[in-house]
């Protein structure tokens, strides 16, 4: 995807699905990117707090969180409407209630409203959902949003890049997420290495 031109705004929407060390690593990472967006916003649902201290053991502190942070409810932030021109979202990790909302067309909080914004203004939707097994609701829900046009990218951990750290782990979910976004990282790149015969 290269790394993305200058001008554009992004979403990172974290619902109270497992799997908040994805949402921490990804606001970590773009911050540091070499390239920022013009605007980025961030939102949290009311179980996502929750979540997020149980999983890593830290309230959110909005201090280490350098992009603004938008209450769920809140239909002011600028990303409530087409007319912002935010192009790009990732729900991260996105439970199957999010997913199934957005894929029903219901925008009853911020985050699923965001969703439908980015879609009918074709933009990019990209939902990161962290569940297991599969029903069939959740698969339907997942065609119909891909259908759509967004893109879902379970949180499936990769191991040829030979992860040693529960960070490198992670990183092979996110650093793809950041591709999709458009956003320049020093991801595992398969085949960069060379080969070998066995």
């Amino acid at each position: 995807m290269g790394i993305p031109e200058q001008g554009k705004k992004i979403i990172i929407a974290i619902t109270g699905a497992s799997g908040s060390v994805y949402a921490k690593r990804l606001i970590e990472k773009l911050s540091h990117a070499e390239i920022q967006p013009e605007a980025c916003g961030v939102v949290f649902s009311k179980n996502a707090l929750d979540i997020w201290a149980f999983e890593l053991k830290e309230e959110i502190n909005p201090r280490t969180i350098p992009y603004p942070i938008y209450g769920p409810n809140d239909f002011y932030a600028p990303f409530a409407s087409g007319s912002a021109g935010y192009s790009t979202m990732v729900i991260i990790p996105c439970s199957m209630g999010t997913l199934g909302r957005i894929a029903g067309g219901i925008s009853d909080d911020l985050i699923t409203r965001s969703g439908d914004v980015i879609l009918k203004e074709r933009g990019r939707l990209i939902v990161v959902p962290r569940e297991m097994p599969y029903n069939l609701i959740h698969l339907r829900n997942m065609v119909a949003l891909t259908e759509a046009g967004a893109i879902v990218v379970p949180a499936a951990p990769s191991f040829y890049s030979l992860p040693a750290s529960l960070e490198e782990l992670v990183d092979t979910v996110v650093n793809r997420v950041l591709d999709l976004m458009g956003v320049k990282n020093a991801g595992f790149e398969w085949g960069k290495k060379g080969s070998y015969e066995l």
